[in-house]
């Protein structure tokens, strides 16, 4: 059966590389709606070569070039638009792939519809982790992670045939940073921090992997999506990037699951869960490793993630305002207003300063949304 899906954020890293899996699986898949903030023109390309009915472009400057365009193409402006479209009868799975807090409306409105969540954007579950679970649940929407580790998890706790997971091993590349020492780190310009070993992302996720905030979202991402508490999630750095994560059971058995650096597999397999596509690409040649090394994160040198270990233990709108306050961090840095040490001083001091609310509503995760953005002015 085809299977209709939604791109959230079809433009950027994750959009791109879902749209190689449909091209490469014309049989499998059809695109009935994506979206973009700002690139028009890889927007109208995306639309006219997937031939996609509904085009959703968020910058209002630039819904008149898009729409102009793509005669015969329904288009759209805003987030709310989007909202509206993912909840179509038509749509099966929706990619979250959208970067930013913006980007959690359409996962929620998706999910409220009952949809599959093929999940990439990390400030879903960061920010109202409790609520969006819960609301899966409530309405029977299934949320399949994207990210590389938290897909890998997913696969490793498939294998285990209901045997419960003692600890999840979540591992890091530990970014373009790993063997420098502090002093280089913090003078370092965004030029030498988008320069990630391993991945091809975007540049905010590659700053936040610089940081290593990203692993920790990551680490808040899994105690939601595998109901696992902080103290039984490890994070481990391997800087080859060879095992994406791995589970470990009571008898000491650890299951882990490995691959190339590729995001299309775990993009093909939740599109396709629980089905395994045909992909091209690399394989992993054993013969060719010569070593997989692991070693402990230097907190000294990436305090941004023990800041995300003690936001998910303080709870509450604290995640929240801690992944607001590294948006608005990250962004002073590209734009060269920060220095890179400045982006955790900025995190610790909002989370610090803002109301705790112990038992947040959606309302107050966006009202906290916006407090620490205010609070993190630069």
């Amino acid at each position: 059966m085809i299977k209709t899906i939604a791109i959230l954020g079809s433009t950027g890293s994750i959009g791109t590389q879902t749209l190689q899996v449909v091209r490469q699986h014309p049989d499998r898949f059809r695109v009935g709606m994506i979206s973009a903030n700002s690139s028009d023109t890889l927007l109208v390309e995306q639309a006219r070569e997937f031939h996609v009915p509904h085009v959703v472009i968020c910058n209002p400057d630039r819904y008149a070039a898009v729409r102009d365009a793509l005669p015969g193409v329904a288009v759209h402006q805003g987030i709310d638009a989007a909202c509206e479209l993912v909840r179509r009868p038509e749509i099966d799975i929706v990619v979250a792939s959208m970067v930013g807090f913006s980007g959690l409306k359409p996962p929620l409105a998706a999910i409220e519809a009952g949809k599959t969540i093929a999940l990439a954007n990390k400030e879903t579950l960061v920010a109202a982790g409790s609520l969006v679970m819960e609301l899966a649940r409530r309405c029977r929407a299934r949320i399949l992670p994207v990210d590389s580790e938290h897909s890998a998890i997913f696969q490793c706790i498939q294998g285990a045939q209901g045997n419960p997971v003692e600890k999840i091993h979540l591992t890091a590349s530990g970014g373009p940073f790993r063997t420098w020492p502090r002093e280089l780190i913090s003078v370092a310009d965004k030029d030498a921090a988008l320069r990630h070993p391993n991945w091809s992302m975007g540049s905010k996720i590659t700053i936040d992997s610089a940081t290593m905030m990203n692993k920790g979202f990551e680490v808040i991402e899994a105690r939601w999506l595998f109901d696992m508490p902080l103290e039984r999630i490890h994070v481990v750095v391997h800087p080859e990037s060879v095992i994406h994560s791995m589970v470990e059971f009571r008898d000491g058995a650890v299951i882990a699951q490995l691959g190339t650096p590729d995001m299309r597999i775990p993009i093909a397999l939740a599109l396709a869960f629980p089905e395994r596509l045909e992909l091209d690409g690399r394989r992993l040649d054993f013969s060719a490793m010569k070593s997989l090394t692991f070693e402990e994160p230097d907190y000294e040198k990436f305090p941004c993630l023990a800041l995300a270990g003690e936001a998910l233990r303080r709870g509450g709108n604290i995640p929240c305002a801690m992944n607001a306050a590294n948006e608005a961090a990250v962004k002073a840095y590209l734009e060269g207003r920060i220095r890179f040490y400045d982006i955790p001083d900025t995190i610790a001091r909002v989370m610090d300063t803002i109301e705790f609310k112990a038992d947040p509503c959606l309302d107050d995760i966006f009202s906290t949304n916006d407090e620490a953005l205010r609070l993190s002015a630069l």
